[in-house]
């Protein structure tokens, strides 16, 4: 028997949502304005640690913050008003730090409009303290995938 982990299924810690960027989303050209994309990356990021029951209020309660540290974003195509949009996000790390990919299709074609990614790294709430390895709830809460 091999020691070795089994490979992570594609969809396990991923997700994707439907989405349509509403009309007060829209700048003066009429078009997403920039600082919107990271509220829809949000949505599809709760969605996500949800899926583990591990969201913000769940994280407040196990005594952990995960501020985003850093957040970087790709803008291929512009976003518009009431576009059907398909937005992913998946768990790329969980170690040391918890690193969040995203892309934001359009529905219809599957054309790529946006990729980013959030880093958040795990700080006691009691303390303040930064930890440079993730608390062994996030593990528990990934399930077998952390392994």
């Amino acid at each position: 028997m091999s020691s070795e982990t089994p490979p992570v299924p594609a969809d396990a810690l991923a997700i994707e949502i439907d989405l349509e960027p509403a009309f007060h989303d829209c700048d003066p050209m009429q078009v997403v304005w920039h600082g919107h994309y990271l509220k829809y990356l949000e949505i599809a990021r709760c969605a996500l640690l949800r899926r583990f029951d591990y969201d913000y209020p769940q994280m407040s309660e196990s005594g952990y913050l995960f501020p985003i540290v850093d957040a970087r974003l790709k803008y291929v195509r512009p976003l518009r008003y009431a576009q059907a949009l398909k937005v992913s996000a998946r768990i790329v790390e969980w170690e040391n730090r918890l690193k969040i990919g995203y892309e934001i299709r359009d529905a219809a074609s599957g054309e790529r409009l946006t990729r980013a990614h959030t880093i958040q790294v795990a700080v006691d709430a009691a303390s303040g303290e930064m930890l440079y390895v993730c608390p062994p709830v996030l593990r528990q809460r990934l399930g077998r995938w952390s392994a």
